[in-house]
This record gives C-alpha cells, structure tokens and sequence, in this order.
C-alpha cells in the first residue's frame, strides 16, 4: 500500500499495473500504454511509473532505431595500444552492445558497472560539447576483474554523436529503473 487513504465499499483501492503497489483512484489514476508489459491499451499507473513509461515510450519511438542502426568507432579494449575500427550496435534484443570489424565482440548490458560519455571540447558555433566517444568498465564472462572498452568516433562524426546521445538516453532510462 502506497497510499494513506482508508479505503472502504465506496473507495476502491486500485493497483498500478507497472509497479503492482495499491493507491486510492486519485494516486492512480494516469493511463498509459505498457507494450513492454504486452498492455497496448492504456492502463492505469501511479504517477511515478506513468513518468518513468512515458520516458520509455519516448525512447522507443525516437532513439531506438539509432542505436539498432550501430555507428562507426575506433575501439580499444583495456590498456591495450591496439585499436580496430568496429561497427557499434544495440542488439535485437536490447541486450547486448555488439562490435563488429575484423572481429566480433559483445557485451552484455547487465555486466557494465559505469558508462563515460566523452566530449570533444566544442561544437562549431561556439555552443556546448558534441558527444565524440564513450568509456565503459564492465566485467567480462567468466570474470570477476574490470575490463576498460574505449570507444571513439570514427568516419561518420554525427552518426557517431547520434549513438551516442541516444546510448546516453538509455543508459539514464536504465538506471531510473533500478532506482524504482
């Protein structure tokens, strides 16, 4: 129970269908789609999940065709001085950030411990920076020792920007999430 309200034959208690906790209809009485729940109707949700799936559905309609889509990044793994140029994508099943170049390489979202957006400085015009690269650690399989994934803009510098930002967006909807 999230809700202060007595609740008795005339008020109902309803629950969210997001979260699963119970408010009076006034607490919960937003509705919005939760395709990733199979609800492609609109249900009712507590405030707080109604913001969090709105953001959701936001992402999914405006950056997730990006990060399938991949872009072009110069990658180095550790403290290694070797670098490959890889093509960068989400995996279909949003699991995974797979690399591809003269080899293949995945990670798995669930293993990464911190995500660094890298900046170029400025961006023409004088306005704020333009995302040119990102730092991950994560543990690889089978290990329980940080790894370091250097990954920077190659060719196509806005696709590149693009992926990154949208990888950005991600990023912040998962770790909203977890603090639910």
């Amino acid at each position: 129970m999230q809700c202060d309200t007595k609740f008795d034959f005339i008020r109902r208690k309803h629950h969210c269908r997001r979260c699963g906790r119970c408010f009076c209809d006034k607490c919960c009485s937003k509705k919005v789609v939760l395709p990733r729940m199979c609800f492609v109707d609109p249900v009712r949700q507590c405030a707080e999940c109604s913001l969090v799936s709105q953001k959701e559905m936001e992402f999914y309609e405006k950056q997730l065709k990006v990060l399938l889509a991949g872009g072009s990044f110069v990658v180095t793994l550790g403290t290694s001085e070797k670098s490959d140029t890889m093509m960068c994508r989400l995996s279909n099943n949003h699991r995974y950030l797979f690399l591809d170049g003269e080899s293949h390489f995945e990670v798995e979202f669930s293993r990464i411990s911190s995500m660094q957006i890298l900046t170029d400085g400025s961006s023409p015009g004088g306005s704020s920076s333009r995302a040119s690269g990102m730092l991950l650690h994560y543990k690889p399989m089978g290990s329980q020792d940080a790894e370091q994934l250097r990954m920077e803009a190659a060719d196509d510098k806005k696709v590149a920007s693009l992926w990154l930002a949208a990888m950005h967006k991600a990023a912040k909807l998962l770790y909203e999430a977890r603090d639910l």
